[in-house]
This record gives structure tokens, C-alpha cells and sequence, in this order.
């Protein structure tokens, strides 16, 4: 299971859930610290802003983040959550739900993703610079892209509503 949450919400999604393996996405320099009981290795923190245009002075996601996140999702286990958080759990962390079921089940309709995305996360807005270089690496050959422009921007929202997002288990996956 998938976990998507906010910084505000990241300790609490991480002791509700147990979950052993937490993914940030937010910008250089924010104050944040790891959540008690999980192990350094457990951690991938991808620094980035929330921009989908390069931006003078700003950390644009690249394709360096996605392959560092895509060898961390085939690093991990699948035997317990994985939780996805981003500063608001409305942009960055949505595309990294989306591009992990994309990633673990590659024979997964994008379209059907992404509308399951949205009925489970009415504010979320996955980044589309991330999930355009997901859908590249991953050779999706523009359906991801062309699924998360079809779902249209979220609500509007401060702060996204925590939610799950289910993928198939380690052992059918495999």
C-alpha cells in the first residue's frame, strides 16, 4: 500500500500505518525531520521544487530524482506501506503514487490510475514534470502524461486530504 500525505501529516501517517519506508519530496533547506523508529536507510529524501518550468534559482524535478526513486521503489520489499509525502500532499507526492503503480505494474491502464487518483484524492494535482520523465524512463509512451492532463487540476485545497493508493502485492508483482 501506498501512503500519501503532507509534511504536517508525515509523523502521524508514519506511526498509524507502521510503515518502515518514507519517500520526501520538498524543496532544499525544509525543516523537517524523520519520523522516530525509522532506519536512515528507510528514508529517500528528494529535494525539489514544485515547478514544472525551470525557474531561475529553483530545483525543477529531473530526471535524476525519478531514476533515484524508481531504483528505491525496486530497492524496497513490498512487505509493508510505503509512504509518500510531499509538503502539501497535493503535487509532488501524488505523481510519486501515480509513477509507483505505474513503475510496479507496468501492465496497469494509466487512464484507469489516473482516474482512480483522483477519486481517492480530489485535490491532487500530480506534478506533470515528474510524471512526464516517469512516463519516459518507464516507456509509457505518453499515456501517463496524457492520463494526469485528462484528470485536470484538483480542487483547490491548502492541504491535501491523506489518502492510500492499493497496487498489487509483492508476490503477484513479481
Amino acid at each position: 500500500m501506498i501512503h500519501v500525505c503532507s509534511l504536517a501529516r508525515l509523523e502521524e501517517t508514519v506511526t498509524r500505518t507502521r510503515a518502515q519506508h518514507v519517500v520526501s519530496l520538498v524543496n532544499a533547506g525544509t525543516p523537517m525531520r524523520i519520523p522516530a523508529g525509522l532506519a536512515r536507510d528507510g528514508h529517500l529524501f528528494l529535494a525539489m521544487n514544485d515547478i514544472v518550468e525551470v525557474t531561475p534559482g529553483m530545483t525543477p524535478p529531473g530526471e535524476a530524482h525519478v531514476a533515484a526513486y524508481l531504483e528505491y521503489l525496486e530497492s524496497w520489499a513490498r512487505t509493508g506501506p510505503l509512504v509518500v509525502h510531499c509538503y502539501a500532499g497535493i503535487s509532488r507526492s501524488t505523481a510519486a503514487a501515480y509513477i509507483a503503480v505505474a513503475a510496479l505494474e507496468p501492465d496497469r491502464d494509466e487512464a484507469e490510475l489516473a482516474t482512480t487518483l483522483r477519486s481517492l484524492a480530489p485535490s491532487a494535482t500530480p506534478n506533470r514534470r515528474l510524471v512526464a520523465i516517469a512516463d519516459e524512463i518507464l516507456g509509457r509512451g505518453g499515456r501517463m502524461t496524457r492520463a494526469i492532463e485528462a484528470i485536470g487540476r484538483g480542487a483547490d485545497a491548502y492541504e491535501g486530504t491523506p489518502f492510500e493508493l492499493a497496487f498489487r502485492t509483492a508476490a503477484a508483482a513479481r
